[in-house]
């Protein structure tokens, strides 16, 4: 018999896999615009360098590939900027939108995305780099492609305790919430890793994800850095001579327990924190294309249940696709409401929230309802889900749950960027999240419905 351990989770995809990386931090005095209470909009330097970082999948030589890309950039303001790029890219390399995934860790002390803010401190240099962001990318899949070799990825659980709840009630009876540590909730601290292997079986790339807002830190670091994905990223990678790609999980209310701040060291803090985590995992995996098979049982002093290792097959199915979900949409103010509140605004904290509003309202248009896209991949037994929002952690525990048997990576902040989705009871809250997004009442759930039938069907398929 095989263990049902998901702890034990066999191979789960055998293909052409291949892995490269670029470069893309910005010029140190770009337009950073990512708190209202920042001391300066600027960058004086850089704490560590932002990379992009791009895994392709071919489950045979003739078929079409999955591109799968992380960055370390914050969010996009606007959907314009953002498929600027993503267009850029999918035109370029003759790719369907179902073919690729275009991450952001969402670290906050990242450039500023938007080509709007140009005429603040540094924003002249952002359209040039939107444009070094989309030809990296374009460089990145190219080399993957052309360097792919057959390989096998591997998937296995783990926890990490850098995330903590961080919506807090601190007026109105509880009612009213700040956006900061909470020690009475629980936070989900599920890690996933990926581990790729060529048929040597050395490591070729390692993928994490870990649902954490990247916020330690805040409004006082004037210094561009990918928060602690650095840290991480280079306690892993030395040990396992391979890079690593990072996927921002479902964090809509997790973060550090210790944040806003302008020490970098405690970035990097928090960075070794996870990396050990993922280093501890990838310990614990058995190598590739194997897996523990019980044998017998030995009379010692003990009755001895004997499992040893067996080697496995790997399945090499690959399905991509694209939906778009209806969400429902909150009674919101006019478009030209908010841009006259935001003209005659003069208080600076009000007036980034204000150009957040305007920027959320202007990408879901009129309508009751918005088509919001969600991107499902199989990957033999895995499956990998991303949505541009903000999803609450509830997404991925709920995506788990439903599929215990299989890994379940589950990504915010992908392919756009247009606001949070909370669980519905947080509705009648007086909570950033339930004010800044334009989703009405029971999206998240819809969304996560949605999600579960769409993944079942592509598991059924064979």
């Amino acid at each position: 018999m095989k263990t049902k351990d998901p702890g034990l989770q066999h191979p789960s995809f055998a293909g052409r896999i291949g892995v490269a990386r670029e470069d893309i931090t910005p010029p140190a005095a770009i337009y950073l615009g990512n708190w209202g209470a920042a001391i300066a909009e600027s960058a004086i330097g850089i704490h560590r360098p932002l990379l992009l970082t791009c895994i392709t999948f071919h489950s045979s030589e003739k078929g079409e590939p999955l591109v799968l890309i992380s960055a370390d950039l914050g969010w996009w303001k606007n959907l314009e900027d953002e498929r600027f790029v993503r267009n850029g890219i999918l035109k370029t390399l003759s790719l369907a939108p179902e073919q690729l995934m275009f991450c952001l860790s969402h670290t906050h002390a990242g450039p500023g995305l938007c080509r709007h803010d140009a005429s603040k401190p540094g924003g002249e240099l952002i359209e040039q780099y939107l444009h070094d962001i989309m030809q990296a990318a374009i460089r990145a899949a190219r080399t993957s492609l052309s360097q792919a070799v057959p390989a096998t990825l591997s998937w296995h659980y783990g926890k990490c305790s850098l995330a903590a709840n961080r919506d807090l009630p601190y007026k109105n009876g509880g009612d009213r919430f700040a956006v900061g540590f909470n020690p009475n909730q629980h936070a989900d601290d599920t890690l996933l890793v990926g581990r790729i292997t060529d048929k040597q079986g050395k490591p070729i790339a390692a993928i994490v994800n870990y649902a954490c807002h990247p916020t330690t830190l805040g409004w006082d670091n004037l210094l561009i850095s990918p928060d602690y994905i650095g840290a991480m990223r280079e306690t892993i990678e030395p040990v396992i001579d391979a890079p690593c790609l990072f996927l921002q999980g479902a964090s809509g209310e997790l973060a550090p327990a210790e944040q806003y701040t302008g020490d970098v060291s405690i970035a990097d803090k928090h960075g070794r924190q996870l990396g050990y985590a993922v280093l501890s995992v990838l310990e614990s995996m058995l190598p590739a294309n194997n897996d523990l098979l019980f044998k017998d049982f030995i009379e010692s002093g003990a009755s001895l249940a004997v499992w040893e290792r067996t080697e496995s097959y790997p399945a090499d199915n690959m399905i991509a696709k694209m939906i778009t979900v209806q969400l429902p949409l909150k009674e919101l103010i006019s478009f030209s409401a908010i841009e006259k509140q935001w003209a005659e605004c003069t208080d600076p904290v009000l007036k980034e929230r204000l150009w957040r509003k305007l920027n959320v309202r202007k990408a879901v248009g009129d309508e009751q309802d918005a088509a919001i896209p969600l991107w499902i991949w199989r990957l033999g037994d895995a499956l990998l889900i991303g949505q541009p929002n903000e999803a609450y952690s509830l997404f991925q525990t709920e995506l788990r749950k439903a599929f215990p048997g299989n890994a379940v990576a589950l990504m915010n902040v992908v392919n756009g960027h247009i606001g949070y989705l909370p669980p519905a009871p947080f509705y009648d809250k007086d909570m950033y999240a339930v004010w800044q997004t334009p989703f009405a009442k029971g999206s998240l759930e819809k969304l996560i419905g949605v999600s579960i039938d769409v993944s079942q069907q592509l598991l059924n398929e064979k």
